[in-house]
């Protein structure tokens, strides 16, 4: 096995998790939202064949939180670094210098993420140097690659619409070859979260979890 599937994903705290889902939701409500939707999200990167399984979460100290909530054969592996950038370079690193040649890193709210743009992921990086998952935001929900790019996660204006563009003109100056992944969606703000319910409405089974306490939110 040479390709590793990362999930990066942090401790649902209210008041510091989906912020710009507050409101129509409540803090805690929010941070409850944002747990369903990282356990679809892991049990759709389970169903990812031959490739290592891996979360990286922050903090530090939520081993014990997040060993209890991951799929059985998954690693956990903390997330270090000062800012996004370091933190999704120092996790890609970490799973080059264990010996995987093909990485791939994905987010932990996007559950209804078709199957098979993370299959494509991988298997675009047989041909190319980066997989990159377009975000409708600016930003990207995936990023693969089959050697180590730490150039890819500097002076990029992270949490903008900027990302996007700023990594392309990184892959541009280094001559790398992209691929392209067809656009998705973040849950961060109300919009998304309508697209969800939309998607959800035509296809419970995609994210069970999300659906079930969205509807449970609802009914109030």
């Amino acid at each position: 096995m040479d390709a590793s599937l990362i999930v990066v994903a942090k401790k649902p705290e209210p008041g510091f998790t989906k912020t710009r889902l507050c409101p129509p939701f409540t803090p805690q409500e929010a941070a409850q939202f944002y747990r369903c939707l990282m356990l679809d999200t892991l049990e759709l990167a389970a169903r990812v064949q031959g490739v290592e399984h891996c979360l990286a979460y922050t903090p530090i100290g939520a081993h014990a939180y997040f060993q209890e909530l991951v799929p059985e054969g998954f690693s956990l592996i903390p997330q270090q670094g000062a800012d996004l950038g370091e933190r999704l370079a120092n996790t890609l690193a970490d799973r080059f210098q264990r010996g995987y040649r093909k990485v791939v890193v994905m987010n932990s709210d996007g559950p209804t993420l078709p199957l098979s743009y993370l299959e494509q992921a991988f298997r675009q990086l047989q041909q190319c140097d980066v997989s990159l998952g377009m975000g409708h935001d600016g930003g990207y929900y995936l990023i693969g690659m089959k050697q180590m790019r730490p150039q890819l996660f500097e002076n990029i204006a992270w949490s903008s619409g900027r990302v996007i563009s700023q990594t392309l003109d990184t892959c541009r100056r280094l001559k790398l070859e992209v691929h392209r992944l067809p656009q998705w969606y973040d849950v961060d703000v109300g919009e998304d979260l309508q697209k969800l319910r939309s998607d959800l409405a035509k296809n419970p089974r995609a994210a069970p979890r999300t659906g079930t306490y969205l509807q449970r939110w609802h009914n109030g």
